[in-house]
């Protein structure tokens, strides 16, 4: 699976995320172009206490799978160059990927991370009964579903199966779409950090908050 890369902060992407609501993730996109990243975010723990299932907001019939790299070559053409880029890493780094499929064709999908990994050089560890969710998508077809909880809420049954009953993952700090859905399904951030990087040549990577 090859595609041509393009720069993860294109004005197709800046544009993108601007029309999406996302005004203040653009700027950051912007501003990323000429060397300057300023990234804030949550750590988040999903689902400390039990949730409901998420009601789709559609008729249509959705299957849950794992997904292997060959299964998302299609998708990649539809998908903006930052999506690309994690897709790729995602899959070299080992981890498991999860979707939901419609009629033989992919809906959404998302990560898993078992293994110690990095968020901006900050080192974060796993327990065995651990997981870190990660690289959500939702092709532009389906959307207004209501996928991504749905997929979620699956997904935390599916890591169950394998005894894993905690839940990780970052919210970026200007996606307020990420930070609601996550928040109906019981999650709760446990720290805010903010990654500063100037033109690749310096970074600090800092807890602002802890929460209780």
């Amino acid at each position: 699976m090859t595609t041509k890369k393009k720069s993860p902060y294109s004005f197709k992407v800046i544009l993108e995320v601007i029309r999406n609501g996302l005004f203040l993730q653009g700027v950051r996109h912007a501003f990323a172009k000429i060397g300057i990243d300023i990234m804030p975010y949550y750590w988040v723990e999903e689902e400390v206490i039990p949730t409901e299932k998420p009601i789709l907001k559609t008729d249509q019939l959705f299957s849950f799978r794992s997904l292997k790299k060959e299964d998302l070559s299609n998708v990649l053409a539809e998908t903006d160059s930052i999506t690309e880029t994690k897709i790729h890493k995602s899959f070299t780094d080992g981890q498991e990927c999860v979707g939901l499929i419609n009629e033989g064709t992919i809906a959404a999908y998302m990560f898993i991370e078992l293994n110690d990994f990095e968020i901006k050089n900050r080192k974060f560890k796993l327990n065995t009964d651990e997981a870190y969710l990660l690289n959500m998508y939702t092709l532009p077809n389906f959307r207004g579903k209501n996928l991504a909880p749905y997929l979620r809420y699956t997904c935390y049954r599916h890591l169950e199966k394998k005894g894993i009953t905690t839940k990780y993952s970052v919210s970026n700090y200007f996606n307020k779409s990420a930070i609601k859905f996550k928040k109906k399904l019981n999650s709760k951030p446990q720290k805010l950090y903010i990654n500063i990087e100037l033109f690749k040549l310096i970074q600090w990577n800092l807890v602002l908050k802890s929460y209780p």
